[in-house]
């Protein structure tokens, strides 16, 4: 009985709180018997069909309004449905006067389609090159602006240009071809080759070169400025680029022109590409240093022994022909030895005469040898800087491969160019040697051709 009260307990709260939750906590706790607990079951259940009916009228009268508003719908999507096929019917009506005025169009159109079509592309074409032409920065880029938005204005086919811009396309085309021929002179604003700008008077010759303070100029188109070529060319050229500044009007010079084309000299400009004489020395390193310097010297010590010949040439041969005796030079030494020695016997003689012409012999040939080393040794070490520039190469193959060849050009450069450094010393070298070795022995020949002589002499006395 106890259980069962407990179950009826838990179902009433249970039920108070789903169905009576706005009844208060007060009342709740009135409920203390089974009496009380079915009183509270029969009033919640009057509540409930109470609310119940209020619920179904309201549904019944919802049902109504419900209906109508589906009606207003009805009406509503009718009349959008007739406004679509009128749209629709005016649309398909504007298409066919489109069609209709395209037609027209085209028809009136004719031939021009094809000169509006030279028109674009000779606006395309002459906005790529005023781009870069030398002239850009005299007339401005307003030109190439003008260009673009004619080419732009062109391809959309949707408004043809007019008369006034066809005539300027026509000007401005007139206009460059005239600047090809003419040599002017105007200010503008030049890069140097630190990147500082100032204000230099220019001259322009045609569509190839532009010279300031005798120096060539390049046009950057990027900034749309002229600029210094970081490498100008031979001293002849940047002479002329100065006569052709002083020039005056009629005047006629020589000037060194860039056969490149309208791009402003970029043969000229591909001189930064070139390594100087200088640098392409660099390029050999040590090596290369080290046979520059022994080569110099060679080539120094041959000329100054060529030249100390000549003169103890010039002194022999004027002590040949002369009967005074002069000490200073070798045969006049090798006189007087056979002078001094003359009344005694043969052998006596010809061993005194040979004695003084090896005594002789060391002070003419002396540097002689040096020169023949050098000329020797200057190829060798052209290939020891061969060897070690394949070296080089062959590390820079194993560390980064054979993807890039700029990584592998330094060894190649030094293997290449200490060769070539080495056979530019030792070819002139071993010539000089050779010049030097017989004009010694020219000298030597005649001291015995005189010693020959004097025993000649003594034999005939005898």
């Amino acid at each position: 009985m106890k259980n069962y009260l407990s179950i009826l307990f838990i179902l009433s709260l249970s039920f108070n709180s789903f169905v009576f939750a706005q009844e208060s906590e007060e009342e709740a706790s009135e409920v203390t018997t089974v009496e009380a607990l079915l009183a509270l079951v029969k009033q919640g259940r009057t509540k409930e069909q109470t609310e119940n009916t209020k619920r179904e009228a309201r549904f019944m009268a919802n049902k109504n309004k419900q209906a109508q508003m589906l009606a207003e719908e009805k009406a509503e999507l009718k009349r959008q449905e007739d406004e679509a096929d009128r749209l629709e019917a005016i649309y398909k009506k504007n298409e066919e006067e489109v069609r209709i005025a395209e037609e027209a169009y085209q028809k009136e159109l004719g031939s021009l389609v094809e000169i509006f079509g030279h028109l674009q592309s000779s606006a395309g074409e002459a906005a790529v090159q005023f781009s870069g032409s030398l002239t850009s920065a005299q007339y401005g880029p307003e030109r190439v602006t003008f260009l673009n938005e004619l080419t732009g204005k062109m391809s959309e086919t949707t408004e043809l240009p007019t008369m006034e811009e066809i005539r300027k396309l026509w000007g401005l085309l007139t206009e460059e071809i005239a600047a090809s021929g003419q040599v002017v002179s105007y200010e503008a604003v030049v890069v140097d080759v630190d990147g500082a700008s100032s204000t230099c008077n220019v001259t322009r010759a045609g569509l190839f070169n532009a010279v300031c303070d005798g120096k060539y100029l390049e046009y950057v188109a990027a900034s749309g400025k002229y600029a210094f070529l970081p490498r100008q060319p031979a001293g002849r050229y940047t002479k002329t680029a100065r006569n052709i500044e002083k020039a005056e009007v009629g005047e006629q010079v020589k000037f060194g022109i860039d056969p490149t084309g309208p791009t402003g000299g970029s043969l000229l400009a591909n001189l930064i590409q070139t390594p100087s004489l200088a640098e392409r020395a660099a390029q050999g390193r040590e090596v290369g240093y080290a046979i520059i310097f022994v080569g110099i010297i060679g080539i120094a010590l041959a000329f100054w022994k060529l030249y100390s010949l000549y003169r103890l040439g010039r002194a022999v041969r004027a002590q040949a022909s002369s009967k005074a005796l002069d000490v200073r030079n070798p045969l006049g030494r090798v006189l007087k030895v056979g002078e001094d020695n003359f009344k005694k016997d043969i052998d006596t003689l010809e061993l005194k005469l040979a004695e003084a012409i090896m005594a002789e012999r060391p002070s003419i040939e002396r540097g002689i040898s040096a020169v023949r080393i050098i000329s020797v040794v200057a190829p060798l070490a052209g290939l020891l800087g061969t060897v070690t520039g394949m070296i080089v190469t062959f590390q820079m193959i194993t560390l980064y491969g054979t993807g890039d060849p700029k990584l592998m050009a330094g060894g190649i450069s030094q293997a290449l160019v200490t060769t070539v450094l080495g056979l530019l010393v030792a070819i002139p070298t071993t010539l000089l040697h050779s010049f030097t070795a017989s004009s010694a022995k020219g000298i030597i020949s005649v001291l015995e051709e005189q010693s020959t002589g004097i025993l000649a002499e003594r034999a005939e006395g005898s």
